[in-house]
């Protein structure tokens, strides 16, 4: 039972973790790098998506762009391919705006610690360029706690994913859940929850062995506090 709505949860998870990346990363980007207007504009933005609940956008998307606009389905998780991506991206979305607004929060205060690094100062004064300095010596830097936030998000978008599936009528191992619990099926209930444990442990463990890749001082015991 769980192997056949699996797969449709995990992709759902995967794109919705694809929007938080990009669209987190670069709000974030923005934001730190452009001072006064712009980054208030975007931080109290993120900061109004960060408010709004999974099944609050999930209706607000589908009233605009399903039904009004008539641009992606409503419902249903579709057929394997481009049918199943197209299916997944308003999900995804829903899935992932309250996310979106907590990466880029975190992107743009982990990027502004490091700009006032001496190093960022002593690049910049070298006369490297502006995308040389972000890219390699504050974005690469500033990896470290973003990082670590995306292996907590996991977690949360498999447990928030039982509320846009059951919405979209997704047949994820969310909208299981939802039906176990009032069947009183305690067993995939169980089954369940032992995958989003197992998936919190996989991903901060692949985590933990991703930061000294990025930053070699972590895995040489002197990065500093």
């Amino acid at each position: 039972m769980l192997l056949n709505r699996l797969p449709v949860t995990l992709e759902l998870v995967a794109l919705a973790a694809v929007f938080i990346t990009g669209l987190g990363l670069i709000a974030g980007m923005l934001a730190s790098l452009n001072k006064g207007g712009w980054d208030r504009f975007i931080l109290i933005t993120v900061t109004a998506a960060g408010a709004i609940p999974p099944f609050v956008a999930a209706i607000a998307l589908t009233a605009l762009f399903a039904v009004q606009l008539g641009w992606f389905p409503s419902f249903g998780s579709g057929d394997e391919g481009p049918s199943r991506l197209w299916h997944l991206t308003l999900p995804a979305l829903a899935l992932g705006v309250t996310f979106i607004a907590f990466m880029a929060r975190v992107t743009r205060s982990s990027m502004n610690e490091q700009l006032t690094r001496e190093h960022v100062e002593v690049a910049t004064s070298r006369g490297l360029t502006r995308s040389s300095v972000v890219f390699r010596h504050v974005l690469r830097n500033a990896l470290g706690p973003i990082l670590t936030v995306s292996g907590v998000l996991i977690a949360g978008l498999l447990v928030s994913s039982a509320i846009v599936e059951q919405t979209f009528g997704l047949t994820g191992i969310g909208q299981l859940l939802v039906q176990s619990i009032d069947r009183l099926d305690f067993a995939v209930v169980q089954a369940i929850v032992m995958i989003v444990v197992t998936a919190f442990v996989l991903a901060n463990t692949v985590v933990d062995l991703i930061q000294p890749l990025i930053d070699p001082r972590i895995a040489a015991g002197t990065e500093s506090r």
